[in-house]
């Protein structure tokens, strides 16, 4: 799945879209990467001369990932509705993301109960874990934010 195609599921945009392509998805799983580079806005705060993706950001990535594979298999209209977080559980951070990674990011759906996600989700740069969590999500429709 190429950017244009993560663009029409996706409602994030610059720069707060942190998946650059799909290279595999399932009806439980997806496998997507995000490309980190110096242009990355967030890197001129965190942290001037030593940049460091920040953590939040790696599970923000991590959860887009899983609204794509939500949103890939479920007849729900993506312009009706919005998935958003109810739970981040047991994240782990084991090491920087700089300048130059490719993020990988592998997430499996664990459960669905009716609008309720249970996933889990890791981040790995060239074979090391980066990042690690289980979260919760719901589908909520986008007239009753």
């Amino acid at each position: 799945m190429h950017i244009e195609k993560i663009k029409s599921l996706l409602p994030h945009r610059y720069p707060f879209l942190l998946v650059d392509r799909v290279l595999e998805i399932g009806e439980k799983n997806i496998v997507a990467i995000k490309n980190v580079t110096a242009n990355e806005e967030f890197f001129n705060g965190h942290f001037p001369g030593a940049p460091v993706m920040p953590g939040v950001l790696q599970v923000e990535a991590l959860a887009q990932a899983g609204c794509l594979l939500t949103l890939e298999n479920t007849d729900e209209n993506p312009d009706e509705i919005i998935i958003v977080f109810s739970g981040i559980n047991k994240a782990r951070f084991r090491r920087p993301v700089v300048p130059g990674d490719q993020l990988r990011m592998e997430v499996e759906l664990i459960s669905m109960r009716r609008n309720f996600l249970t996933m889990y989700g890791t981040a790995t740069v060239e074979g090391d874990l980066a990042c690690e969590l289980e979260a919760t999500a719901a589908i909520v429709p986008k007239d009753k934010l």
